[in-house]
C-alpha cells in the first residue's frame, strides 16, 4: 500500500536515542542543547528554542509579543488550525485576509490595506472584523502569517507596513525549513519564526518544533516560558512567570539533532519525488500542478498539492484513488468554516472566497522523500483514468 507520508530514518538516528536511553538525562540535557545549536549555525540566527510542537511555538510567540485580550491579530484562513488556535489561546481575534489564489499564502496587498483599516478605526475597520466577537475599538498588534505547503509568504511588503506601526510579525514556518524568500531563509523573515517536526515533515523529532529569533530579550522570556515560567537565576521550584511544560525531550531532541545534519539530503529527496510528480501531472488534463512564486528561490516540499479544473470531481477522483489502497487529503478546510469558528464569530460561507475555492479544488497527494518513483507512477496513472 502507499502511504500518504513517511519519515526518513536511518541507523544514525536510531543509535542516537539509543544513546540517550543510556544516560540518567531523558529532559534538559546536553541534546537538546545540541539540537538548538544546530539550527543557529544552520540558520544563522540568535536564537532557537526548542518546545514539544509547532503550535507550543507559536503559542509563546504570541506571549513574547505581547498579545493578549481582545488585541487583534491579521491572519491567514488557508491553513492547519493551530495558527489561529494560539491566538485564541489568549483571547485575542483572528482578523481574517483572503489568500493569493496561485499560492494559497495570505495576500499582502489585502494585509496592508488592512492594517490600514484597523488603524483608522471606525467603518473602515469594520469590513475586516468578524460579525461578533470583536470591536472597532480593539488595538491591532501583530500579523501572524503561515508559508503554506512550504512556499514562503510574499512578506516584504507585510513587514514595510507592519514597522511603520510597530506590529510584530510572527513566521509560522512549519510546513517550510529549508524554503528561501529572495535568498533569505524562512522563519526569519519576520520577528519570530517557528518550525515543526511531525512525522510528515521535512525534518522529525516524532512531535516537536523550535522557534528561532534574533530578539534576544524575547527569547530569554521564551526559553523561561517553555520551562513553567523559571527565569535565569530561579531555582528547581522558583517561577517568575506563569509558563508552561513545553519542553522538547532529549530523545527527540537526538532524533532531530541528526535530522537536521542531513536537512540538504532530505530536502532534496523531497525534491526529487516533487519532479517526477510535475513531469507526469503535466500531461494531464484538468490537473493544475503546484505554482511557485517568483519570490520563492527555493521551495521546502512539505506535501504535494494538486488542484483540478471545475469540470472535474475531486470527490470521485479520491474515492477512485481510495478504492486502489491510494491515500490522499483535501487541503485545507478553511478555517473560519471550522464549526467552533462559526459559532464564536458568526463566520458564513462566502467570506473569503478565494481561501474557500482552494478549500473544495485542491487535494494533497502521497508525498515523502522516500517515496518511489513506481508509487508515482500509480498515483498519476490512476488520476488520469479517472479523468
Amino acid at each position: 500500500m502507499i502511504q500518504m507520508s513517511s519519515p526518513d530514518i536511518t541507523a544514525a538516528e536510531r543509535e542516537a536515542v539509543a544513546a540517550v536511553m543510556c544516560t540518567p538525562n531523558l529532559s534538559m540535557g546536553k541534546e537538546i542543547l545540541a539540537f538548538e545549536d544546530a539550527f543557529r549555525q544552520r540558520l544563522g540566527c540568535s536564537n532557537a528554542i526548542g518546545v514539544s510542537s509547532g503550535t507550543a511555538g507559536l503559542h509563546l510567540c504570541l506571549r513574547a509579543a505581547g498579545i493578549g485580550d481582545t488585541n487583534l491579530v491579521i491572519t491567514t484562513p488557508y491553513s492547519f488550525v493551530a495558527s489561529t488556535n494560539v491566538i485564541l489561546y489568549e483571547r485575542a481575534v483572528p482578523v481574517y485576509v483572503d489568500v493569493d489564489e496561485k499560492t494559497g499564502n495570505i495576500d499582502p496587498q489585502q494585509v496592508r490595506q488592512a492594517i490600514s483599516d484597523l488603524i483608522s478605526g471606525g467603518k473602515a475597520a469594520q469590513r475586516w472584523l468578524p460579525r461578533k466577537g470583536a470591536s472597532t475599538a480593539a488595538r491591532l498588534k501583530g500579523v501572524l502569517t503561515a508559508d503554506v505547503f512550504g512556499q514562503p509568504v510574499d512578506i516584504d511588503p507585510i513587514l514595510e507596513v507592519a514597522r511603520q506601526h510597530d506590529l510584530r510579525v510572527i513566521d509560522d514556518s512549519c510546513e517550510a525549513l529549508g524554503a528561501t524568500y529572495k535568498n533569505r531563509p524562512a522563519g526569519l523573515l519576520g520577528d519570530y519564526g517557528v518550525f515543526a517536526f511531525y512525522p510528515n515533515k521535512q525534518i522529525t523529532t516524532g512531535e516537536g518544533g523550535i522557534i528561532v529569533t534574533n530578539r534576544d530579550q524575547d527569547a530569554d522570556f521564551m526559553r523561561a516560558m517553555r520551562n513553567q515560567g523559571r527565569a535565569p537565576g530561579d531555582t528547581w521550584l522558583q517561577h517568575t512567570h506563569l509558563g508552561y511544560n513545553y519542553r522538547l525531550d532529549e530523545l527527540s531532541a537526538a532524533l532531530g539533532r541528526v535530522q537536521v545534519s542531513r536537512l540538504d539530503e532530505l530536502l532534496e529527496k523531497r525534491q526529487r519525488v516533487a519532479t517526477w510528480y510535475d513531469e507526469r501531472l503535466d500531461k494531464i488534463a484538468g490537473v493544475e500542478r503546484p505554482y511557485l512564486a517568483p519570490t520563492t528561490t527555493k521551495v521546502s516540499w512539505f506535501v504535494y498539492v494538486i488542484r483540478f479544473d471545475p469540470g472535474v470531481d475531486r470527490e470521485r477522483v479520491a474515492q477512485t484513488l481510495a478504492d486502489q489502497n491510494i491515500p490522499t487529503r483535501p487541503y485545507f478546510l478553511p478555517i473560519h468554516l471550522q464549526t467552533y469558528m462559526r459559532q464564536q464569530f458568526d463566520y458564513r460561507e462566502g467570506d473569503y472566497p478565494v481561501a474557500e475555492s482552494l478549500g473544495k479544488c485542491s487535494l494533497a497527494l502521497p508525498f515523502s522523500g522516500v517515496m518511489t518513483e513506481e508509487s508515482v507512477d500509480t498515483v498519476c496513472r490512476t488520476i488520469q483514468q479517472v479523468i
